[in-house]
């Protein structure tokens, strides 16, 4: 199915033959534009107003990371440590909450979503998260508050309807064994908000994601929706005696595709850094077609500071580099989607990719 177009007035029948389809070709048509916490690289990251930004920009998915308050609300952080993003340090109401935790083997020190109510989160004000790198975006600091996800998903219903495109949210599941450990597991609460919402299908306008691996075996059994297995290219799943290295072997792909649709490796993982440019692709997007499974590649930003050597344009950190030779490379590498910091430039780099003149000159 192509995920973008207007699937809200699918007959039943037409639906009943899509699912029958592998998830690589139910999302396949194009490659899908997952907006990474929304337009995330112009706006403070996980707010309303990134998210707004992403679909006016063109994207096809929202990306909204999920941590759980202390009454077991799905809320949008990056990190349950919510002290970069928020002003909450200079909330003197909430100083006695700073506190040192240990979450996932890594020691911490801040406040942490699962010390606040749901309505004493929501009077926090969203910061962006790295503000000399970006402070176009930090102008807009205090400008929003924390949005639950359900706010996310009403906001890409209200938008489908509006711009009469279908736009998808794609949550990831943030540290669920730690929030498991806290009585506060995601599984359940995510897929309930689903079926609430009329997702809980394998066709449905949504990706649930996440780097562990029994978290989303849990989620096979609760919901239909389509599941992507994070991986990075070092290190492995906090809850698994394996690295992603091994989850992304031959023999990896196929235990990986016994529970999920896709994966979402580091974009490096696709398209290495050889000699400080871009090297050839590498076989991973192949052996996980072969799976059976779709690929969507994290996460593309524009700043020098996270391209390699050879495309970056002057010694600002903060000045944009050729980005779109990393686009370029992923979609003739063949991935289903990507995600990127700035949806407006990698749909471009899409609409290049589909002209009818690069598709020869790639053939050629």
């Amino acid at each position: 199915m192509d995920i973008t177009r207007r699937t809200l007035a699918t007959t039943a029948g037409a639906a009943a033959a899509l699912a029958a389809l592998p998830a690589t070709a139910q999302f396949k048509k194009r490659p899908l534009i997952i907006a990474h916490r929304g337009a995330s690289g112009e706006r403070p990251e996980s707010t309303l107003m990134a998210f707004r930004l992403a679909i006016a920009e063109g994207a096809d998915f929202i990306e909204p990371d999920l941590v759980s308050t202390k009454d077991g609300h799905l809320v949008v952080r990056h990190e349950n440590n919510v002290t970069e993003t928020t002003d909450v340090a200079a909330r003197p109401e909430f100083a006695t909450r700073k506190a040192t935790k240990v979450i996932d083997g890594e020691s911490l020190t801040g406040w942490f979503s699962e010390d606040f109510t749901l309505a004493e989160i929501k009077t926090l004000r969203a910061r962006e998260r790295l503000p000399r790198l970006r402070p176009g975006s930090a102008k807009f600091d205090g400008r929003e508050a924390i949005a639950t996800y359900q706010e996310v998903i009403d906001l890409a219903r209200a938008e489908s309807a509006r711009l009469r495109r279908t736009i998808g949210t794609y949550p990831e599941m943030k540290h669920p064994t730690y929030f498991a450990g806290l009585g506060l597991a995601p599984e359940r609460r995510l897929a309930d908000m689903l079926k609430r919402n009329g997702l809980d299908s394998p066709t449905a306008p949504v990706f649930v994601q996440c780097f562990e691996v029994g978290p989303l075996k849990t989620f096979k059994t609760l919901s239909r929706a389509p599941r992507i297995q994070l991986v990075s290219a070092e290190g492995g799943p906090a809850d698994a005696a394996l690295t992603y290295r091994d989850m992304v072997s031959a023999s990896g792909l196929k235990a990986v595709a016994a529970y999920a649709n896709g994966i979402g490796p580091d974009w490096s993982m696709v398209i290495p850094t050889v000699d400080g440019g871009l090297g050839p692709a590498t076989p991973l997007v192949a052996d996980a077609h072969a799976a059976g499974l779709a690929v969507h590649p994290w996460t593309v930003r524009a700043e020098n500071v996270f391209l390699p050597p050879k495309l970056r344009k002057g010694s600002n950190p903060a000045d944009f580099g050729d980005v779109d030779a990393v686009y370029r490379a992923l979609f003739a590498a063949g991935v289903d989607g990507l995600f990127s910091d700035f949806p407006a430039l990698a749909v471009k780099a899409r609409g290049y990719a589909a002209a009818p003149n690069c598709r020869a000159a790639r053939r050629a």
